[in-house]
């Protein structure tokens, strides 16, 4: 592989890396949150539930905007509001003002999916684009895990919002060496926006992005609770369920390298063989949402969790590697916006309902709820790979 292919791989991973480092520092936070506002785990939902929000209300208008305009200047001033966000939540004086700050940093997150996806298959050949996608998906994994060892780390040493402050400089740094040395290789020629009208008549694509609802709930819900799971119910201390909880990032991006490879590499159709990995990561997912809720010893946890994150923190890549089968090149950043949102949608609705069940019935029950919402995902996968794509040349083809 040339230069110029992990030239692009490379910065457009780093900065996936620091907008993630940013982002999850909320669901890092959450044993801290509960602490220092004097919440219910109900309420801890609902800061995630604010975060997931900004980003799901932003989703769509930054899709189009990076289809017109190009993914630099738009990934460049989304790591300025990363940033500005991260910076908001660490200084919050109240709950109140807690939830507006993570509106905030999630809606600057916005920008992330759909300009980096947008960067990859603009950039990146036939034949190579999904194993840089999944290397780039493994920013999200890594940001989150290092956030995790960030705050939860330095919580014990300083206070609580010294992750947020170190995650603030990280991603100013980062923008400034993005602005320097990334090279648009898209149109972004502002000639008009996608036609969302157009694209909701495509079926496989439909059906795909209701399956990410449920996806999205399984995967935000795990990291947003990991930490407060470990701590409350297996019976360890925060910091080493900051520890799990990046373990659950690190096997997600083995997951997601080794999901980017398969798609590459396996014989067969593109929309089948991509769509049978995302389905066999479903179906795995929802097998290992059983089993942490059977864990109750400190060993138990780290295996079941990592395991757990190899699947439903490793899906991500291939979802959008199954998408660029269906839709055009010209759609994939308004593709992606659509389909990251259902993903979001699904974590709004999900943490909330699994802190109730978790109140109101204890966390096995909350589990239970996160597979069947898998095993659901997975039917719609198997109805998804029957249909026949429309596009003649999607965005990812043999």
């Amino acid at each position: 592989m040339d230069r110029s292919y992990w030239r692009t791989v490379a910065l457009v991973t780093l900065w996936q890396v620091s907008a993630s480092i940013c982002y999850y520092t909320v669901f890092a936070a959450t044993t801290f949150f509960r602490d220092a506002f004097g919440l219910a785990r109900v309420s801890v939902g609902f800061v995630v539930t604010a975060l997931t929000l900004g980003y799901a209300v932003w989703l769509l208008p930054a899709g189009a905007l990076i289809d017109r305009f190009g993914e630099r200047r738009s990934l460049v001033l989304g790591l300025v509001g990363l940033a500005t966000g991260a910076t908001l939540v660490a200084g919050a004086p109240s709950y109140a003002l807690l939830l507006a700050a993570a509106f905030v940093l999630g809606s600057a997150y916005a920008t992330a999916i759909p300009g980096t996806n947008k960067a990859i298959y603009d950039a990146i050949t036939e034949g190579r684009q999904n194993l840089a996608l999944g290397i780039k998906q493994v920013g999200v994994t890594a940001g989150s895990g290092i956030s995790a060892l960030l705050v939860t780390g330095l919580a014990g040493v300083l206070f609580w919002q010294a992750g947020f402050l170190i995650a603030t400089g990280v991603a100013v740094v980062v923008a400034l060496l993005f602005a320097v040395c990334y090279e648009e290789s898209g149109d972004g020629d502002g000639t008009g926006y996608l036609d969302f009208r157009a694209l909701s008549r495509n079926r496989p694509y439909r059906v795909l992005v209701a399956a990410g609802f449920f996806l999205g709930a399984a995967l935000f819900t795990t990291t947003g609770y990991t930490v407060l799971y470990v701590e409350e119910a297996v019976g360890a201390s925060a910091a080493f369920g900051g520890v799990v909880l990046a373990l659950v990032q690190l096997f997600g991006s083995v997951g997601r390298v080794v999901g980017g490879w398969l798609s590459d590499n396996l014989p067969g159709d593109p929309d089948v063989r991509i769509g049978a990995i995302l389905i066999v990561q479903s179906l795995g997912s929802a097998a290992l949402f059983l089993v942490v809720a059977a864990t109750a010893t400190v060993r138990g946890a780290v295996v079941a969790f990592s395991a757990l994150g190899f699947f439903v923190l490793g899906n991500t890549g291939v979802y959008y590697s199954y998408m660029a089968t269906l839709v055009s090149s010209d759609e994939m950043g308004g593709a992606t916006a659509a389909g990251q949102l259902s993903l979001v949608a699904g974590s709004i609705v999900s943490p909330p309902a699994f802190g109730y069940l978790a109140d109101a019935a204890g966390y096995r029950a909350s589990w239970w709820l996160l597979a069947a919402g898998t095993v659901l995902a997975a039917g719609l996968l198997s109805y998804a790979v029957r249909l026949e794509p429309p596009v003649d040349e999607p965005a990812m083809s043999e």
